[in-house]
């Protein structure tokens, strides 16, 4: 019996030790220093407005909008959703889905990725006259693989230039500027591509047009 009080005593004990140790000393510790030394990492990346954030340069965010540069199409919309999507269209069916993450996941044989990429295509060419079918970039018509991705490639971006210097009222040349501000380089100049992300990108256009309209 002894011996089995003690077994339970020791069991206790590492119990209360461990629950104090990882329950509440680490996880304090781990955010002290995430808020010290990252803070605006480890909130988020928030990107503000006036005061009032607007956006997280680590998710992205649905433009159609010629002004404005536009990113990848997703299957969840970026999670964008109007309290109409919540209301079943006369086929029973919802666009709202909850807010998730993920992709089309159609196989390169399902007739419903040929169907949606060809309306994309079309959609571009219609807002970027001045650009061939086959100079489009892949990523523009493709979904990541969350389908929250801020980036597109730098060559995506470059292709909408004209457009969005005639619809904004900017240049050209402050286009490509901004373009170039807002790439991030390849990681440890080896991994990976060089992007653009596209809200940051955004942003800074329409603090332009608001100052041209000021």
């Amino acid at each position: 019996m002894r011996k089995l009080f003690m077994n339970l005593k020791q069991a206790i004990l590492i119990t209360i030790t461990m629950f104090i140790l990882c329950g509440l000393i680490y996880p304090f510790a781990v955010t002290a220093l995430a808020q010290g030394l990252l803070h605006h990492q480890a909130n988020g990346s928030l990107l503000e407005i006036n005061g009032k954030a607007v956006g997280s340069e680590l998710i992205g965010q649905s433009f159609s909008a010629p002004s404005y540069f536009w990113g990848r199409v997703s299957a969840i919309h970026y999670n964008v959703y109007t309290e109409d999507d919540t209301v079943p269209d006369k086929n029973g069916q919802l666009n709202y889905s909850g807010v998730t993450s993920g992709t089309f996941n159609y196989a390169p044989s399902n007739p419903e990725l040929e169907k949606r990429i060809e309306a994309d295509i079309k959609k571009f060419l219609l807002a970027n006259p001045t650009v061939k079918r086959q100079d489009i970039p892949a990523d523009l018509m493709t979904a990541s693989g969350s389908g929250l991705d801020p980036h597109i490639s730098v060559k995506a971006a470059n292709i909408q230039v004209k457009r969005i210097a005639l619809a904004s009222g900017l240049s050209e040349e402050e286009i490509e500027k901004i373009i170039e501000e807002n790439t991030e380089k390849r990681t440890l100049g080896i991994f990976g591509e060089s992007k653009v992300n596209v809200l940051m990108a955004n942003l800074t256009i329409m603090k332009k047009m608001d100052n041209r309209q000021e």
